[in-house]
């Protein structure tokens, strides 16, 4: 078993773990891509749960985005502006971490365009992606920031997106990692294929 398979399993436990409704965040980023916030009414239908058990679940994770009106704006996938950017079909959103961006072309089946900033240096970091593979990278020595508890954590956005961050190179995010013990860097090329098997074993990726 290769290193990157142990890795996206250890993933795919941690996310079943994390998270009491299968596929809320299949079903929510599919929701969310469309461009519109969706109400816990539209999403429960969507996900096949009563309203009650999608409100139980968002309300165990405090770092859903909100729209003014109440609707959910993001969850992984978010309509709010952040560091993290994917394009795809003239459409951009955002991602919570640097590492949900390559979830976003395999569940919704089309390549794009992932654009960042080196969290140390504030370079612009871009990568084109499909479902498949990753295409270019630029810088090429881009790596990924990531934190893979082997347990669930009570505020996933806070202890674990927030550490996920995108890197101009090894170098750049050295004086990170050291303040940062948790947490660990991997070039983009591996992440993605990482990311890649744990959404094929979650069963989230488009046919």
């Amino acid at each position: 078993m290769t290193t990157q398979t142990t890795e996206a399993q250890r993933l795919v436990a941690l996310v079943r773990a994390q998270f009491g409704l299968p596929d809320l965040v299949l079903h929510l980023t599919w929701l969310l891509a469309a461009g519109q916030p969706v109400s816990v009414d539209e999403a429960a239908a969507a996900g096949g749960w009563t309203v009650e058990q999608l409100r139980t679940e968002l309300a165990r994770h405090p770092g859903v985005a909100w729209d003014n009106d109440g609707r959910i704006a993001g969850f992984g996938l978010t309509l709010h502006p952040t560091p993290h950017r994917f394009t795809f079909d003239h459409r951009t959103v955002y991602a919570f971490c640097a590492s949900d961006t390559f979830e976003f072309p395999l569940i919704l089946d089309r390549p794009g365009v992932v654009e960042s900033v080196c969290a140390a240096t504030g370079q612009p970091i871009r990568i084109e992606l499909t479902p498949d593979r990753v295409l270019t990278v630029d810088p090429p020595e881009a790596v990924v920031s990531k934190v893979r508890p082997d347990h669930p954590v009570d505020d996933v956005r806070a202890e674990m997106c927030n550490r996920g961050s995108f890197f101009s190179s090894p170098a750049a995010a050295r004086d990170w990692l050291a303040s940062h013990p948790e947490a660990a860097v991997a070039p983009v090329h591996e992440d993605f294929a990482i990311t890649r098997q744990a959404i094929i074993q979650l069963g989230w990726a488009a046919d």
